[in-house]
């Protein structure tokens, strides 16, 4: 099994043990949710490695949609920011079309979205990146899916949708949270005064401590 195929699996089948093996007061604590990684995570390695998603190298226009920054922290429930962790996002383009084979969506896919962006957190455990504000993909509400990378773990991965939006209401991933935890999982858009960007929104990522932390490295 390749590199990405082994990560591929761990954004499947992570992101839960960790709260699991949380005693029981930490568990109380205002984690956030984790969610499922979709159908739609890059099936080999971008070519790309940065965090602006509006833009496609070799081109020279910028994607369509509303370009948006979208930046926060990562840390553990304690407060504790998490430095030099990766942090994924992807989603569709303003056309409603992800970057991937297996969407069948008929909509013309935006040549200048990137769809998949990483970036690594810095020593209060900062995170930024270019994207657009999320759109309807058929049959799902406006959302970016994420994922956090903590070495030795599984990954976290859980998906940011937009404070305000009314299809959040009936969307079936979004109603599988319990509804006093929704806040934890929206970001607010707001507008800005930039040269690119129209609109700013933060997302902050509150995890369980590392499995490291609690049990030392994998096979120590």
């Amino acid at each position: 099994m390749s590199h990405h195929a082994r990560v591929r699996r761990r954004l499947v089948l992570g992101g839960g043990a960790a709260l699991l093996s949380l005693p029981l007061g930490a568990a109380q604590r205002v984690l956030t949710p984790g969610q499922a990684a979709g159908p739609f995570y890059p099936v080999t390695p971008p070519l790309h490695k940065d965090n602006d998603l509006t833009r496609v190298a070799g081109r020279s226009e910028r994607a369509a949609g509303r370009i948006s920054d979208l930046s926060g922290r990562v840390m553990e429930v304690d407060g504790r920011p998490l430095a030099g962790v990766r942090v994924e996002i992807w989603q569709c383009d303003a056309n409603g079309r992800y970057r991937h084979p297996r969407d069948r969506h008929t909509a013309p896919a935006d040549p200048n979205f990137q769809g998949f962006g990483h970036t690594v957190t810095d020593a209060e455990g900062r995170y930024r990146f270019r994207i657009i504000r999320p759109v309807p993909y058929p049959g799902r509400t406006p959302h970016i899916h994420a994922a956090v990378f903590r070495e030795g773990d599984s990954p976290f991965v859980t998906q940011i949708y937009v404070a305000g939006e009314p299809r959040n209401a009936d969307d079936a991933l979004f109603r599988q949270v319990p509804e006093h935890l929704h806040p934890l999982l929206l970001a607010d858009f707001q507008p800005v005064e930039d040269p690119v960007a129209e609109l700013v929104a933060s997302f902050d990522f509150v995890l369980s401590p590392s499995l490291v932390g609690l049990f030392g490295a994998p096979g120590a």
